[in-house]
């Protein structure tokens, strides 16, 4: 059975941020992720996390200026600096939540500069060697162009052949479905194919992004899927509601509850 992680940053907004804990947790989610905890201090979040007896399965590593549209600094060749101060700003946050992994995001950049491609590459094995002593994952994953216009990684194809080449243990996919079958679509086949690479799994229903609970995917298969499939990670509810979240979880009442 899958383990769903409800998305603090999308979902139970209905209440400032560090009472959405307790919100997921009486739901009965087992475990939240959210894009990020930068706004509060890292003993607030993981205090929320131990009161509400949740698992952080996921948060993103700091992105920049996201208000002004910045997206990370992966594939940004003159942000290094700034990569690598992000790295340390998120570890407090790591050691305080007991994450396991961590998503770095690769900016707006064209991924036919070539100079891009060689950031983004550079960027992704620093990121990954600088965690691995903390026992913490790396992910990245493809976002659509619908979503985020010019965003870096947007083919999943050049995210599996990256991981590939470098073979560095601590470096996973990212797979979102939503984003998955927005830009390629045949998303079965494609998690068949790259679930040995998967360290997290993010689910919406496509086109609207709300919940996993009709439109174009048949998400009770998908499920099946991945539990045909063996994943044992999380799968992240990264999903906007469409009212009251507590009013749309439905389709999560056969999972309630389902332990890490």
């Amino acid at each position: 059975m899958p383990r769903f992680a409800a998305n603090l940053s999308m979902m139970f907004n209905e209440v400032p941020f560090l009472e959405r804990f307790e919100a997921a947790a009486k739901a009965g989610f087992t475990a939240v992720e959210f894009l990020f905890p930068y706004e509060h201090p890292p003993e607030a979040v993981g205090q929320r996390l131990r009161n509400n007896g949740l698992t952080q399965a996921l948060f993103n590593l700091p992105p920049g200026d996201w208000n002004a549209g910045e997206k990370g600094f992966a594939a940004l060749p003159d942000r290094f600096a700034d990569l690598q101060e992000s790295l340390r700003t998120a570890l407090p946050y790591a050691q305080a939540t007991g994450v396991k992994r961590l998503h770095l995001m690769a900016g707006i950049a064209n991924r036919d500069d070539p100079k891009a491609v060689a950031a983004f590459r550079k960027s992704v094995v620093w990121t990954a060697e600088f965690f691995a002593p903390h026992g913490l994952d790396v992910v990245i994953e493809p976002i659509n162009p619908r979503n985020v216009p010019g965003y870096f990684l947007n083919d999943f194809a050049f995210a599996r052949d990256l991981i590939n080449e470098l073979k560095i243990p601590n470096l996973k996919l990212q797979f979102d479905i939503y984003h998955c079958q927005i830009i390629h679509g045949d998303v079965t086949m494609r998690l068949r194919e790259m679930m040995p690479i998967t360290g997290h799994v993010q689910i919406a229903s496509i086109p609207s992004r709300n919940e996993p609970d009709g439109e174009e995917l048949n998400y009770p298969f998908l499920f099946d899927e991945l539990d045909r499939l063996g994943y044992s990670g999380f799968v992240g509810c990264e999903y906007n509601p469409r009212g009251k979240t507590t009013d749309g979880l439905a389709w999560f009442k056969p999972y309630a509850g389902a332990k890490p």
